[in-house]
């Protein structure tokens, strides 16, 4: 008995290596929502709001590593207060380019990942809305382009994942005299894999 436990352990185990070492090439949809929040020095302070965020996304790994890149049109909304209360919405649209390598652990169908890398934002739209007490203190004018890096985790369970990730702003966003507003973000997405 001890010897088909210890034959069959050996073969799951050879399997499970097996398959993390051959290549593989996965492709899916994604979409959630986000949290994001712009990061200022001293004048500004910003508050967490909620926008949205769908795509597509793949995965191309081996040996138990893997790069995932990936396409989101995001909306992101957050609101800029200076130091007297006075509020700025600001709201934009985004096609947002992350490319991540990361690591899977698992089997069966079922695997917890790590991601890490920088993500490409290219602004499609601007919308922002002022109070007229400050129109003239909050005239942002944003760049058409961002860099920022994201580190995450997710849950693949058959075809469906779940993803939880961090985005720190790396580029500033505007030339308008704010001191320094670079945009950070949570996101959380649910995938589903189509092959």
């Amino acid at each position: 008995m001890k010897r088909i436990t210890l034959v069959a352990f050996l073969v799951s185990s050879t399997f499970f290596a097996f398959g993390q070492v051959l290549p593989s090439f996965q492709f899916g949809l994604k979409g959630g929502f986000n949290l994001s929040k712009f990061s200022t020095e001293n004048t500004f302070a910003s508050d967490n709001k909620a926008g949205y965020y769908g795509g597509i996304w793949t995965r191309i790994g081996a040996a138990g590593i893997h790069l995932q890149p990936e396409l989101y049109l995001s909306g992101k909304n957050t609101t800029l207060k200076n130091n007297a209360g006075l509020e700025n919405d600001v709201k934009f649209t985004s096609l947002d380019v992350p490319v991540l390598i990361g690591t899977k652990i698992g089997a069966a169908g079922i695997g917890f990942r790590l991601n890490t890398g920088p993500v490409a934002s290219f602004i499609l739209s601007k919308e922002q809305t002022f109070e007229d007490a400050a129109s003239d203190i909050f005239a942002g004018k944003f760049k058409d382009q961002a860099f920022a890096w994201q580190f995450g985790t997710g849950l693949d369970v058959g075809k469906l994942s779940v993803d939880l990730r961090y985005e720190m702003g790396l580029s500033k966003l505007n030339d308008a005299g704010y001191p320094d507003t670079k945009l950070n973000m949570f996101t959380f997405g649910i995938g589903l894999r189509l092959f």
